[in-house]
Formats: C-alpha cells, sequence, structure tokens
C-alpha cells in the first residue's frame, strides 16, 4: 500500500475532513456541506459542496466515484465517474450528482454522497505514426470480444 500526503484545507464549518471507513478501504467519503436538504429529482444533476480545498501531490490524481450504496439502493450516482481533480486545483471540491431513479431523493446535511481514491497519473508522450502495430482485435469496437 503507497501512502501519500493529500493536504486539506476547511473552507466551510460544515466540512468534514474525508477518511477512511476501514482499513483496507481503497477510498475516502466526501460528505456534503449543506445547511439545509437538497431534493434531488429525478434526471437532475446537482452539484454539492464538500466545504473543502485540497493539495495532491504531482503525479497524483483524485477520482470521484459513487457510493455504491447510494447507486444500487436510489440511483444516484457521479455522472462523469470517475470525476478526476488534478494536482494543480486548488478550489472547493464539488460532487455532482445525478438521480438516476423515477423518484425523488433527498441530500441531507452531513450525508456521505461520494467516495475518494488517490491515484497515479501515468502522462503519455503523444506521438504521430503513419500506421500502428497490427492486432488480433484490430478496429473491433463495442461488443467485439464477445457478450459474456
Amino acid at each position: 500500500m503507497i501512502h501519500v500526503p493529500v493536504r486539506f484545507q476547511v473552507l466551510s464549518p460544515l466540512a468534514v475532513v474525508p477518511r477512511y471507513q476501514s482499513d483496507l478501504a481503497a477510498g475516502m467519503d466526501l460528505h456534503a456541506a449543506i445547511d439545509s436538504p437538497i431534493a434531488l429529482a429525478p434526471h437532475q444533476i446537482v452539484m454539492v459542496p464538500t466545504g473543502l480545498a485540497m493539495e495532491i501531490p504531482v503525479g497524483f490524481e483524485a477520482q470521484i466515484r459513487p457510493r455504491s450504496g447510494l447507486s444500487c439502493k436510489f440511483g444516484i450516482t457521479v455522472p462523469n465517474a470517475p470525476g478526476t481533480i488534478d494536482a494543480d486545483y486548488r478550489g472547493e471540491v464539488k460532487i455532482a450528482l445525478i438521480n438516476l431513479s423515477l423518484s425523488p431523493f433527498t441530500i441531507e446535511p452531513g450525508m456521505r454522497v461520494a467516495q475518494m481514491v488517490v491515484a497515479p497519473v501515468a502522462r503519455a508522450e503523444v506521438e504521430v505514426v503513419e500506421s500502428l502495430s497490427q492486432t488480433v482485435r484490430g478496429d473491433g469496437g463495442f461488443g467485439s470480444t464477445g457478450h459474456a
């Protein structure tokens, strides 16, 4: 397991500093830093503040992912999953949430709304070429390797 220092700045008294919920958890839960409930209508997207800014070391990113319980039980997910927070971003972390269900959902103050995974970043060295190497798959796209 790699330990990466991530610094948090508390921007709101409603903020909850993220923490891992178990010893082997990959993601830290992010909480809604709101003072009143937010009604999330079916198919609506809202930006939920966390009340935190952060500093991620160069060479890493923070990935914002849905919480499995909210996603599977209520259809609440992150529309750009995983969202990326770059190492040079210093603004407030906000979570985009969408309600994919047919029922309204209420985001409560302090609710755990997403999870954050800190991951290393590989930078591509772009090279323009005349042709690419051949593979068995070739240009086969979606579903081309089978359905099972």
